[in-house]
């Protein structure tokens, strides 16, 4: 594959995204389909819903282009196709809501496809499983990670952050490893999307991402994460996305513990109790970017000394303690 495709995936996508959310933004507007506020609400006056239509169409296509002119179509294609019918259900529920049940079945399906595109030789789990517990685990980590990344777009900029800082993680440690550019290339336009949406979705948003952006890109990112387990990038892997995967799960457990309805809307988690502390989207998704930034830096310094893995807990730790306290005000 040429390497002038790599750099071109990012900023073709970032261009396409960044105008297409415009033109998606006013057609949702003028459409009526807002996130009107309620009582479990982070934002305080009728917002566009369904954003997801501007980044998904370009990233898609893009992984499309490279998988093709890198001879990895076999290994891609069935996880773009997946995408689709996937963003679907989920715009269905921006509309309407869906049974939980129904979303659940198709999420499901779609990670059933993406187990089976992975190459048959390789091991998400390095070959510490069989091939079958492999892909169902495998399979289990990345349903959780779908609904986890819904769970968590629940504030200005918060998902286009961590998606950025995802791509861009996924492809600084596949250039240090000396990967293959193909997978830094589908990472550079995870994260080009990313940016060109958050252009309308920082603080104060002008568009949310919806179901239909955020169940496809939680499918997405945690295909990729996966994808560079089993090339052998399992700490990068691992420690880039521990921040979202902290607050989601120790959410969903508290909630569990309390006996709550875990699927129904709340505003319990991490960071948006720091948003009632401070006030403010834009500060709290800063903070999480810099979260990011330290988990990216231990990532990449893990290639070369595992060890360093081992200080990313400790970081999250930190980070979920100073949005849970009132440091902020």
């Amino acid at each position: 594959m040429p390497a002038w495709i790599v750099p071109a995936a990012f900023a073709a996508v970032f261009a396409a995204s960044l105008a297409l959310t415009g033109l998606v933004t006013g057609l949702l507007r003028r459409r009526q389909v807002l996130d009107r506020p309620n009582e479990r609400s982070s934002h305080l006056v009728p917002t566009p819903r369904g954003g997801g239509w501007g980044l998904l169409p370009p990233l898609l296509l893009a992984w499309a282009a490279v998988a093709w002119a890198s001879d990895d179509w076999s290994g891609v294609w069935p996880v773009v196709a997946a995408a689709v019918p996937l963003a679907l259900i989920s715009w269905a529920d921006d509309l309407s809501p869906v049974p939980p049940g129904w979303r659940l079945v198709a999420q499901a399906l779609a990670v059933t496809v993406a187990m089976i595109a992975l190459p048959v030789d390789t091991r998400v789990f390095q070959g510490w499983l069989p091939l079958a517990a492999d892909r169902a685990l495998a399979g289990l980590l990345l349903l959780w990670f779908v609904n986890l990344y819904n769970f968590m777009d629940g504030i200005d900029g918060i998902t286009g952050t961590e998606t950025l800082c995802l791509g861009l993680g996924l492809a600084a440690a596949g250039w240090m490893a000396g990967s293959e550019s193909a997978d830094t290339a589908y990472a550079l336009a995870l994260a080009g999307a990313a940016l060109g949406f958050l252009a309308w979705n920082w603080y104060p948003a002008r568009v949310f991402l919806g179901d239909v952006g955020s169940v496809p890109l939680g499918f997405l990112s945690g295909w990729l994460l996966l994808r560079a387990a089993a090339d052998g990038l399992w700490l990068p892997a691992l420690v880039l996305p521990l921040y979202y995967l902290a607050d989601a799960t120790l959410t969903l457990l508290r909630r569990l513990a309390r006996g709550e309805r875990v699927w129904e809307a709340h505003r319990q988690h991490f960071y948006q109790q720091a948003v009632r502390h401070i006030g403010r989207h834009d500060q709290v998704v800063m903070a999480v970017l810099a979260g990011n930034a330290g988990l990216a830096a231990l990532a990449l310094a893990a290639l070369s000394q595992p060890l360093w893995a081992l200080a990313a807990p400790l970081l999250v730790a930190g980070l979920l303690a100073w949005m849970a306290t009132s440091l902020g005000r």
